[in-house]
């Protein structure tokens, strides 16, 4: 069997329209605080798209195992079957409670590569640290404290810690690294939701005002952010946490063996990809969905990685 090459050039703008119908198929949802129901309607949604591309794509970072069926579950294959072999990841709703309570920054997000790409994280927590391009690298590492990563980012960017601003996610287990930082004089943009766009955030800090993320969160969104870093541009590290013994078998399971490695951006994303994010709500980022009385209209950032461009694209559809 021949095989066929990854075509991200072609492959992007399709990867555009997938996360757009997602964004557009829970946008009657915002605001009403249903998270399932939103959730559901981006997930039927994405699939459907996907698996209209030519493609012959398997799901590896995705919304959960083989019996949570109607997510688009991990190791599901999607696409028609009729072109390259590529690993995808994605999370149709990244925010559903953002979603239901009409906050910010909820997105529709995938991300696509040849397949083999992408590291298959079991859905345990990761520890992780970011920053945007521009810096050697290593200038912050997870074997830092918070107080001496904040300090060496602020000494590499040429200004003082209280010029710098991290992003955290809002969960009683970060009470400490929050007290903290902020013992530095760095400010804290705290995020109740969607760490990956609070990652995405520190590659366009000039837009966004975040020059950091740190703290831990899913594993699955820590691989989903890296390819969007690998776009943008930056540096992230993850090392994986574990709870207890049955996250393990699953770590083992996605033949993860070197349970206290640190995973570089590239060490996640091993090969270009390409990457869409919608809005559903506004943010920082991008705007959300806006709804008028006989259209709609979403707003999509699309990137490759291979040359890295960024692609910001406005689609406005009847309905």
């Amino acid at each position: 069997m021949t095989q066929i090459d990854f075509n991200d050039r072609a492959l992007s703008l399709g990867l555009a329209r997938v996360s757009e119908a997602a964004a557009i198929a829970c946008a009657p949802l915002i605001g009403r605080g249903d998270e399932k129901a939103a959730d559901q309607a981006a997930v039927d949604a994405m699939r459907t798209q996907l698996n209209k591309l030519d493609i012959s794509g398997v799901v590896v970072i995705g919304e959960g195992e083989r019996d949570e069926a109607p997510m688009l579950y991990i190791g599901e294959e999607v696409g028609n079957g009729t072109g390259p072999g590529v690993d995808i990841a994605l999370d149709p709703l990244e925010g559903t409670t953002l979603t239901a309570k009409d906050m910010p920054n909820a997105l529709a997000v995938i991300a696509m590569g040849p397949r083999g790409s992408m590291l298959h994280a079991p859905d345990t927590y990761m520890d992780k640290l970011a920053i945007g391009p521009g810096y050697a690298a290593g200038v912050v590492s997870l074997d830092m404290t918070p107080t001496e990563r904040v300090q060496a980012l602020a000494k590499a960017k040429g200004c003082t810690t209280a010029n710098i601003t991290v992003c955290v996610l809002e969960r009683p287990r970060h009470e400490d690294i929050i007290a903290e930082i902020r013992a530095t004089g760095a400010a804290i943009r705290l995020i109740t939701d969607g760490d990956v766009a609070g990652v995405m955030h520190c590659a366009e800090a000039a837009k966004t005002g975040i020059d950091m993320y740190m703290g831990s969160g899913g594993a699955p969104e820590g691989v989903l952010a890296a390819a969007a870093l690998k776009c943008m541009g930056g540096q992230i590290m993850g090392r994986l946490l574990f709870r207890n013994e049955d996250e393990k078998a699953r770590a083992l399971k996605a033949g993860i063996t070197d349970f206290d490695r640190v995973y570089l951006r590239d060490d996640m994303v091993t090969a270009d990809v390409i990457f869409a994010a919608t809005g559903v709500t506004d943010g920082s980022l991008v705007s959300g969905i806006k709804r008028e009385v006989g259209f709609v209209t979403a707003e999509t950032i699309l990137m490759r990685s291979k040359t890295g461009s960024v692609r910001r694209m406005i689609y406005r559809n009847p309905v």
